[in-house]
């Protein structure tokens, strides 16, 4: 196998040729490394590499494999975001703000060296993640591997722009208010933001932030599946623990979904401007054809999102800015813009934050009953594909915060409510960007949405497509 093959065979593939003992581990690092080290420095995807702990890991995972384990993860090179702690290193979360090392690794960590992964570095992010791009002071512009002049999203760009060039087949993200679902769709990647709770966030759970999840990119389905599959369950003394899945993540990405019930609305939710650009449009009419064509039930159905839970949602949304603000070690280290976004949170006292949050359980009780008559919704993810890199730079706050509900207000909702989401490649733009449909499920039902995203990826396959080495864009199939 060339290795343009081997880096593009994900994490599924990889593990295949792991098991028939076609490669090894170590290979696999040294490759991940190699294209890292050749292909990084126009992306820019990585903040830190850790190369000597994951040589060393991989080869731990080939002694391990020696003895007989057969992890569906043993011996996969893996990236991790830079707002989740690896032992001994500074999570710096895209700023400059931050000195002190991490003491030991996030749980998400552990359980994936556990599975036996290899984490080979830390991807880039915007500064403490408050933008749907990948760019700061303090790590500069993270670039698009379909189009170098584009940004891959954000705020967990660094690991899309890592798995679309083939870097890593997989890396772990976070999602606030669409970071898994905005890259994703930028990169022509499958990104899924599992229900609130999924998978753990300890230590970072301290911030009691309810919006923001962990989970993975990866190119296909069923390579998510597998990755969720290793870091999903809840911690020891957990009394919030979520349901047990109807089956594991993979069975579900290799099962069919059955006959659905799908509702689409391709409205922006009141309170924000824009309108959604033709390649948009058309992959989200594209997309509704071809689940009717797969025998799901597909009607119109606007979504009950009204003025007063626009309050709500910015309540909330500048209360948690400013609390994350606050966790800054040097604050004075901070960009100006960030600075300012916090200002509106400090007019939310603890008071009226208790009271924000009883409203926004009304909102998300509310919201959930489109779900009563309907499995699964389809919306868009971006209103247009990604946008030129440098685009807000030197932007104030106000104007660049105006400038995103324009572009990307098809997220936050589903981070109040908690319900799991999904950015699902939908062919390209003439111009060969990707283009994105979104997909949200009933409470707790990643599966479902695991197996009808997997219907989808049988029907239409994306994960055969590859960005150019060089970056340049190049058309793949046309919407």
């Amino acid at each position: 196998m060339v290795e343009t093959d081997l880096a593009y065979a994900g994490v599924a593939g990889q593990a295949e040729l792991l098991r028939r003992g076609e490669i090894s581990a170590r290979e696999l690092a040294e490759l991940a490394l190699a294209r890292i080290q050749r292909l990084d420095g126009e992306l820019n995807a990585f903040a830190a590499l850790y190369r000597d702990r994951a040589l060393a890991d991989a080869d731990a995972a080939d002694r391990r494999r020696r003895e007989g384990d057969e992890g569906a993860l043993l011996g996969i090179p893996i990236a991790v975001k830079d707002e989740i702690d690896v032992a001994g290193t500074v999570t710096s979360r895209g700023t400059g703000a931050f000195a002190t090392p991490s003491a030991q690794d996030a749980e998400v960590v552990r359980r994936l060296r556990a599975a036996g992964a290899v984490i080979v570095g830390r991807t880039t992010m915007p500064e403490l993640g408050l933008w749907p791009f990948t760019e700061s002071i303090t790590w500069g512009i993270t670039r698009n591997p379909w189009d170098l002049e584009r940004t891959p999203g954000g705020s967990s760009g660094g690991s899309a722009a890592a798995v679309a060039a083939g870097l890593v087949p997989a890396a772990l993200a976070a999602d606030g208010a669409g970071s898994i679902r905005i890259p994703a769709a930028c990169c022509g990647l499958f990104g899924l933001k599992p229900h609130t709770g999924r998978v753990p966030r300890a230590p970072h759970d301290r911030d009691r932030s309810h919006w923001i999840v962990f989970g993975a990119l990866t190119r296909s389905v069923l390579d998510s599946a597998i990755v969720l599959d290793a870091i999903h369950g809840p911690v020891a003394g957990d009394g919030a623990a979520l349901r047990a899945p109807r089956s594991s993540f993979a069975e579900a990405a290799r099962s069919e979904p059955g006959p659905l019930r799908i509702a689409v609305s391709a409205a922006f939710p009141r309170g924000t401007l824009g309108r959604l650009s033709g390649g948009v449009r058309g992959a989200l009419d594209a997309t509704a054809d071809l689940l009717r064509e797969l025998g799901h039930e597909v009607v119109e159905r606007d979504i009950d999102f009204g003025g007063r839970d626009v309050a709500i949602i910015l309540g909330l949304l500048f209360r948690g800015i400013r609390d994350v603000v606050d966790e800054a070690e040097r604050p004075q280290r901070l960009e100006r813009r960030t600075r300012a976004l916090a200002r509106p949170g400090r007019l939310v006292s603890d008071r009226l934050f208790a009271r924000l949050r009883v409203a926004e359980r009304g909102l998300a009780a509310r919201l959930q009953r489109l779900f009563d008559d309907h499995d699964v919704l389809l919306a868009p993810v971006m209103s247009r594909p990604a946008v030129r890199a440098g685009l807000m730079e030197g932007r104030g706050a106000t104007v660049t915060y105006l400038w995103e509900t324009g572009w990307v207000p098809f997220n936050v909702l589903w981070n109040s409510t908690g319900q799991p989401a999904a950015s699902v490649p939908a062919g390209f733009t003439g111009e060969g960007l990707p283009l994105a449909v979104q997909l949200v499920a009933r409470p707790q039902e990643e599966t479902t949405l695991l197996s009808l995203a997997a219907q989808l990826e049988a029907a239409r396959p994306w994960a055969q497509h590859r960005p150019p080495e060089g970056g340049a864009a190049v058309t793949g199939a046309v919407l």
